[in-house]
């Protein structure tokens, strides 16, 4: 087992990041990119930095010659130091918390600061914005304000070419979330038993994941069972478990920034009847789409074949979403696979095969990771594929 924390993207590797950024800008015709984060999504910031901020927003700047700096709110100067691969770092009032504190002593940075240092000069500049979900309108306005005479260009898609394809070391950090996942899903159902709450077993999860080296889950735990199951995002409860409930497993690990998450049901007994033959099922979509992944497939065929998949099995009704979507420092990230998808897989495109189906009283998801090769896609998680039916 590695040494805890050894497993990471090294510092070569976001400098090489910059530099790839800087040819896009390049060819998009940019005076300067610049992305936003936040703490719930801090991938394109920490993308560029490996800096992931705490109640306050953050951004980096990059320049078309590839220089950078880090911009962090009126807390987090020290902190973003102590963690930023990038040397230049600005305290900028735009970053500041949700409480929207007003710092009056404080002689914050600006904007103008920030592109001077990186030799970004002129009025009538081209600015791309990435992160545009996550760019709050207080950062939006104080660009504008800096900038007025600037044309403001959405550029998510440059973020989305850059973080699609992995590198070796994305995909070490990733395979090491997994393994660390499953741990954890494991230790769940050897402690679950009737009587005990949806959240008792994300406290094990959590236990394991820690102890074996995770910096953070990947994702809020998904413990879920009976009807909550159903949901395709939702939270854990204090619901207490009863013998014969399907519950369903998400569990996940971060490292490094990089968030791993497995899922898949088990059951507190025996299961039955209808609800095993939707549950079977969406295993055997799960393995359906495996087996259609390689370099060269268009996404967008993948997605409607996956549909008519379960149209032609009599699943119409329980479908809910495509087949697959992007993973790596978010567990769910661009692009996703779907009937619209304009692109065709490439080697090294990592992507969550998650496989949910629902019913009016309950649901299941088959998920995991896995990164395309020229001939298919090898798994970077412990294989799954087993219906757990616990005897008590």
């Amino acid at each position: 087992m590695a040494e805890h924390g050894s497993i990471r993207i090294p510092d070569h590797e976001y400098k090489e990041r910059a530099q790839r950024a800087a040819k896009i800008i390049q060819r998009e015709g940019l005076d300067a990119l610049i992305v936003n984060s936040n703490e719930a999504d801090y991938a394109n910031a920490r993308y560029f930095s490996g800096y992931w901020s705490l109640f306050e927003r953050s951004g980096v700047v990059i320049a078309p010659t590839g220089e950078a700096a880090l911009m962090v709110g009126p807390e987090s100067k020290e902190f973003g130091a102590d963690r930023s691969k990038i040397e230049k770092i600005f305290v900028l009032k735009a970053y500041r918390e949700g409480a929207d504190p007003a710092y009056p002593e404080l002689q914050a940075d600006t904007y103008q600061d920030v592109f001077r240092s990186l030799g970004i000069t002129g009025k009538k500049l081209r600015i791309g914005v990435a992160s545009y979900l996550d760019t709050s309108v207080v950062i939006m306005e104080a660009i504008k304000e800096a900038f007025p005479e600037a044309e403001i260009v959405r550029a998510d898609h440059i973020m989305v070419e850059l973080r699609s394809i992995k590198t070796a070391n994305e995909i070490n950090c990733l395979t090491e979330g997994y393994r660390i996942a499953e741990l954890a899903t494991q230790q769940v159902i050897k402690e679950i038993r009737p009587g005990m709450t949806e959240l008792q077993m994300v406290g094990v999860a959590q236990r394991v994941i820690y102890e074996n080296g995770a910096e953070y889950e990947g994702l809020p735990m998904y413990v879920f069972s009976e009807a909550s199951t159903r949901h395709a995002i939702s939270r854990s409860s204090y619901r207490k478990f009863e013998k014969g409930d399907i519950v369903q497993l998400n569990l996940s690990a971060k490292i490094d920034g990089y968030s791993a998450a497995i899922g898949y049901p088990i059951v507190l007994g025996k299961l039955e009847g209808r609800r095993r033959d939707v549950v079977m099922f969406g295993l055997e979509a799960h393995r359906w789409t495996q087996k259609q992944v390689k370099a060269g497939v268009w996404a967008a065929d993948i997605a409607k074949e996956f549909y008519q998949y379960y149209v032609d099995n009599g699943f119409k009704d329980n479908f809910v979403y495509g087949p697959l979507h992007g993973t790596g420092m978010i567990e769910v990230e661009a692009p996703w696979v779907e009937t619209s998808s304009g692109y065709a897989l490439q080697t090294n495109m990592t992507f969550q095969i998650d496989t949910f189906i629902s019913t009016d009283t309950f649901g299941v998801r088959w998920e995991k990771g896995i990164a395309v090769t020229e001939d298919g896609c090898a798994s970077m998680c412990p294989e799954i594929g087993k219906l757990y039916e616990l005897e008590f």
